[in-house]
């Protein structure tokens, strides 16, 4: 899929530059970047603003069995945009989440039965063994850039974003091109996801927001001075 049509303000990358990032990734590791091993596609929110949909493409590594981090990008193309964030944890570490913090954090067994959260490319069978997984997680999610607005650079505060929990929320030309692009079939997919189910608690009350908007305010406050912050000594 090509990235959103935004176009980024810059010159072009000269030959000197890609001479440079040739050399250094023959001699550097990427060690971070290499364990991504999964692609996700799937619809965000802005948590203060349901109206405001976008596609978010996400490329995940694994922390360990019950946490993984994804890079989100607007698009899966060369020039596809980063444009957040997304932690997914077990329902356990869910849990012991103080609860202050679990509004912050949205449930995926909604976004995966329904079939709108994807491998693009993965036969069905093959990622359903993996969706079986994420339907039973939370995420929490953060945009930084917001493409949706045409914004050349990422402007603002980042954004608060959550995911969808029950039908009639998508709008149906979203899910329309994505089914188009990726010849898939968010109804074919949900009949096969049926079996599956979500956190074995239910979906915490205070998840999604706790059924309310959410979103970042900046606010200014008294800095102290470097003289007042304590000094470790060794």
């Amino acid at each position: 899929m090509a990235s959103t049509h935004v176009d980024v303000p810059g010159k072009h990358t000269d030959t000197g530059t890609a001479l440079v990032e040739t050399a250094a990734a023959a001699i550097q590791g990427f060690d971070p970047i290499n364990k991504i091993h999964q692609h996700l596609c799937a619809f965000h929110f802005y948590g203060d603003d349901m109206t405001r949909q976008v596609e978010a493409h996400h490329f995940c590594s694994h922390q360990n069995e019950e946490m993984r981090q994804c890079l989100i990008y607007d698009g899966e193309g060369p020039s596809a945009k980063l444009i957040g964030v997304e932690y997914l944890v077990s329902e356990a570490l869910f849990l012991a989440l103080p609860d202050d913090e679990k509004p912050l954090w949205h449930s995926h067994e909604y976004e995966v039965k329904s079939g709108m959260l994807f491998m693009p490319q993965v036969p069905g069978a093959v990622q359903r063994r993996d969706m079986e997984q994420v339907c039973k997680t939370y995420g929490k999610t953060y945009h930084f850039w917001q493409v949706d607005c045409g914004d050349e650079l990422p402007l603002g505060l980042p954004q608060l974003m959550m995911a969808f929990t029950r039908d009639g929320q998508l709008r149906q030309e979203l899910a329309k091109d994505i089914e188009r692009r990726y010849e898939i079939s968010f109804e074919e997919e949900r009949e096969k996801r049926k079996y599956m189910t979500g956190p074995g608690h239910g979906i915490h009350p205070l998840a999604n927001g706790a059924g309310k908007g959410r979103r970042l305010e900046l606010r200014e406050v008294d800095v102290p001075p470097v003289g007042s912050v304590p000094r470790a000594f060794i």
